[in-house]
């Protein structure tokens, strides 16, 4: 299929204006997701309905803790990252592609194709009130996404990106009217980790954030704690104030613990005290919503009303055990809790 969003340049060579990396591809290559090819000065996504993984998950998982929680959400990816992350947590389907590898040979190339129309059947089906677009980067099926995400707003179903803020404001602003949220990875607060670990640029994710949140896009924030790489606790306050400052306090920061994965083996998983400091740096710059993740039990898993203090909703791990939250408000104070669809 014909890709959205690139510009033909001389020679038969083209540039693709989808993600920040705004790549210019010479014919018979491709860009740096190795999912967009130049064929002869056309621009082609070779994933467009080559779903690799599809599950019914929680909302919860995405992590997106307001939009609709306790519901469950129809999550899908293709093949293909645009980020080179040494510590992703699905290399196996974002990771694995190589140039060296005729499409048409590729894994992903060779399973049925799943049309739009019926990822929102099965979202219809499994009882879902969102569509994710998750697992891989969003960004690099954005074609597939997007065709599915007006289905799925036509019939009532929320979209919700999980991504790493890396599409440009021409993929942003045309994908808007049909995303409904979006949980944005905001990696570190340091260029230098964003080039060596990511092999991406901080700038675009913070423009990328602050251009969501002017379309009316419910934005959500998370950061992987990694021992000794973004863990340092000027830069998390950095991070958090950014966070009130551009995004508004009312964007619930999550905050995870990273375990040995991938390429970056030699670091130890997250303290406990880490993450508990970096919830209270979240708190005290002024965040009404921060969370620890990959912690099951924690009491950082839980919504508090920031107003009178109460437990909303808690959950464990992934699952919701109360919701005190009614057309979102706090029943205990009227206090209002933000979201969509509380």
């Amino acid at each position: 299929m014909e890709a959205f969003l690139y510009k033909q340049l001389e020679d038969k060579k083209v540039q693709c204006n989808l993600c920040n990396h705004r790549c210019v591809i010479k014919n018979g290559s491709r860009g740096i997701c190795n999912v967009r090819e130049n064929k002869s000065g056309t621009l082609e996504t070779l994933v467009y309905e080559r779903v690799i993984a599809e599950h019914i998950d929680p909302v919860e998982k995405k992590p997106i803790f307001h939009l609709a929680p306790g519901s469950l959400s129809y999550s899908i990816a293709t093949a293909g990252c645009n980020f080179k992350c040494l510590f992703c947590q699905n290399s196996d389907i974002a990771q694995t592609l190589s140039k060296k590898i005729p499409s048409d040979q590729k894994t992903f190339m060779l399973r049925n194709p799943v049309k739009p129309e019926q990822v929102v059947d099965a979202a219809i089906k499994g009882n879902c009130r969102s569509i994710a677009y998750t697992y891989t980067e969003p960004t690099i099926y954005f074609e597939f996404a997007y065709n599915s995400a007006k289905i799925a707003s036509s019939k009532g179903i929320r979209n919700i990106f999980v991504t790493n803020g890396y599409m440009t404001t021409e993929a942003l602003e045309m994908i808007s009217p049909f995303l409904d949220a979006a949980n944005v990875d905001l990696k570190a607060f340091t260029d230098d980790f964003y080039r060596k670990y990511c092999g991406a640029r901080i700038e675009h994710v913070k423009n990328t954030l602050i251009k969501m949140k002017s379309l009316g896009i419910f934005v959500e924030v998370t950061t992987l704690i990694i021992p000794g790489l973004n863990d340092d606790r000027k830069e998390l306050e950095g991070l958090a104030s950014f966070i009130v400052e551009n995004l508004g306090s009312e964007t619930p920061w999550h905050i995870s613990r990273f375990h040995p994965t991938f390429k970056l083996t030699d670091r130890p998983p997250t303290p406990i005290e880490t993450l508990v400091m970096a919830r209270e740096i979240g708190i005290k710059s002024g965040l009404k919503y921060v969370y620890t993740g990959n912690v099951p039990g924690d009491t950082g898993e839980s919504t508090y009303c920031y107003s009178c203090k109460k437990i909303l909703i808690e959950r464990w791990g992934f699952q919701m055990r109360k919701n005190k939250i009614i057309n979102n408000r706090c029943v205990y104070c009227d206090a209002l809790i933000h979201g969509v669809e509380l």
